[in-house]
């Protein structure tokens, strides 16, 4: 299938044909071959994968407006209220808060419309009393037992409190939530990070992760190929850049 036809095709598939409305037709003819005729048909991730990782992409990048329309292109290709939402939950630690709740905002406006109950089950799996200790365990479950020790026991005491809410917080009350497993908790945290931009460091640790927790470089490769057009090139070639040989 040539690119013209396969990008009409998936514009109606994944898009009800709706993506990038407006009056200018030549960007939009672009947009829509880059991203249903190229994109879209690239690498070995699943469908609701793809559609998650675009909405870290764009949740990361804190693009509110189109947000509402790739909600609804995720549960068109089969991605749960509850996949969405653990999608938009994990950013939280490494965009901030407020940009996470901006992006549920527009999430519940989509659910509302389309009569989905909510509130949405409870995910988590600790408590006030568990939430540090479970976090800290799948901390070093992901980063190894002895780097993250080392690097505990090396923080200064003024920054104590830093890791003890990276443990709790981060990992403790985001990555034991249900829903997502640890592999794909981890390529949103990578995608995430790397669509922030300037915080190779954080993408290097997080690429390595991934791949420890089971991931492949290929399957690195395709979720920054898929944030490609919401972050462009120089973004997605560092994001690369940070992902290691096998």
């Amino acid at each position: 299938m040539d690119r013209k036809t396969l990008a009409e095709q998936n514009h109606q598939t994944w898009y009800r044909g709706q993506a990038f409305p407006g009056a200018y037709a030549e960007f939009q003819q672009i947009a829509q071959r880059f991203l249903c005729g190229d994109i879209t048909a690239q690498g070995c991730l699943s469908d609701v994968q793809k559609a998650l990782i675009r909405l870290t992409a764009l949740t990361a990048s804190q693009t509110w407006k189109p947000l509402a329309r790739y909600i609804i292109s995720a549960l068109d290709m089969g991605a749960t209220p509850e996949r969405i939402t653990e999608t938009l939950y994990q950013c939280a630690p490494y965009i901030g808060l407020e940009k996470v709740q901006c992006a549920l905002d527009e999430a519940d406006k989509v659910f509302q419309s389309m009569k989905i109950h909510m509130p949405l089950p409870n995910q988590a799996t600790v408590t006030e009393e568990t939430r540090f200790t479970k976090g800290l365990a799948v901390q070093r479950e992901i980063f190894g037992a002895d780097t993250i020790d080392a690097m505990r026991a090396a923080a200064p005491a003024e920054l104590q409190h830093i890791q003890a809410y990276l443990s709790a917080y981060c990992f403790g009350d985001f990555y034991t939530r249900g829903i997502l497993d640890l592999k794909m908790r981890e390529l949103i945290t990578f995608c995430a990070i790397c669509s922030l931009g300037g915080c190779e460091p954080q993408a290097k640790a997080h690429a390595n992760a991934n791949l420890s927790v089971g991931n492949t470089r290929q399957q690195l490769i395709d979720a920054i190929t898929q944030c490609l057009p919401f972050i462009g090139f120089p973004r997605a070639l560092n994001a690369i850049a940070c992902i290691p040989n096998e």
